[in-house]
């Protein structure tokens, strides 16, 4: 069942995939199973009750206790899929990379109709944002320049860059709707919901073939995308990103040349440092300050 549903499935390059995918064909074989198997019923009610079978109505039905027993499987089942499947499946999910496997964390904010993808940058620390200073044509997620530990932030719309073989956690958060994010190749799909930052970990375990990279895999439609799977508004059609997973010097090689350039000082006189600077600007206010008083005092004295 898994093989035959991979004909139709994208392909297959992250860690946990395979284990979705086989579940994936579990849940496939259940239903067929069911479908059978209430198809046959059916059949045989329509055949045990018909009409010349049975030409008068039965008021006291079925006197024996199958029924009851059917239902406590039925329940007894469901029981062993929550306990022994579902709680395990979810524990997994909602438990992060640990710090000592060094994971990846970058922040996507979705919004109409965009992905932006925030990364800390060299030093690992996200810089501060406000929504007073987002700009849609050059910043759209509000970042403060002006703060030292975004300087070196990076910042990019519709363009995920990751590496393989290594953990990654994506904080997930929307600006205006809700969206879904979804990582086909990945596995991976998660509303992001507006007021909330929701974490996602997955590890990808090959890299982009250069025929699936962006733009070149536009023509073909062969790319790693993101998708916004939740429909988000009249522009939800053209809501999507795409996914490049890079070997891990390539990618630090992308982090380099999409880093900021490094915002120069002003230049001080010759001579003079900082604390200097600070003391005579201290100065100047005071003299400053002096002769707004005498001035005041005089228009007083002339006003007597």
């Amino acid at each position: 069942m898994k093989d035959f549903l991979a004909r139709w499935m994208p392909i297959d390059t992250s860690e946990h995939g395979g284990a979705l995918d086989s579940m994936n064909a579990l849940v496939h074989w259940l239903m067929a199973v069911l479908f059978v198997g209430w198809g046959l019923y059916f059949i045989y009610v329509l055949l045990r009750f018909r009409a010349k079978k049975s030409p008068r109505a039965s008021y006291s039905g079925s006197t024996s206790q199958v029924s009851t027993w059917i239902e406590g499987g039925v329940i007894l089942v469901e029981v062993i899929l929550l306990v022994g499947f579902a709680i395990p499946a979810w524990a997994r999910w909602v438990t992060p990379p640990s710090p000592g496997d060094n994971p990846l964390v970058v922040r996507v904010i979705a919004q109409q109709f965009a992905w932006n993808i925030h990364y800390a940058g060299a030093d690992g620390i996200f810089g501060h944002t406000d929504i007073h200073l987002i700009n849609e044509a050059s910043n759209p997620i509000g970042l403060d320049r002006g703060d030292a530990s975004a300087a070196d932030d990076i910042v990019t719309i519709n363009q995920l860059h990751l590496p393989v073989n290594r953990p990654v956690t994506v904080l997930l958060s929307s600006k205006d709707v809700i969206h879904s994010f979804g990582l086909p190749v990945m596995r991976v799909k998660q509303d992001a919901i507006p007021g909330q930052e929701i974490p996602i970990h997955f590890t990808a375990t090959m890299t982009t073939p250069t025929e699936a990279r962006f733009p070149g895999c536009a023509a073909d439609k062969e790319c790693w995308e993101i998708a916004c799977a939740q429909l988000c508004g009249l522009g939800h059609y053209r809501m999507r990103g795409f996914l490049t997973i890079h070997e891990p010097d390539e990618f630090e090689n992308w982090l380099i040349a999409e880093a900021p350039e490094p915002v120069e000082a002003e230049p001080q006189p010759a001579g003079l440092d900082a604390s200097t600077a600070e003391a005579e600007a201290s100065d100047h206010a005071d003299h400053a300050d002096h002769a707004d008083h005498a001035d005041h005092a005089e228009h007083m004295r002339a006003a007597g």
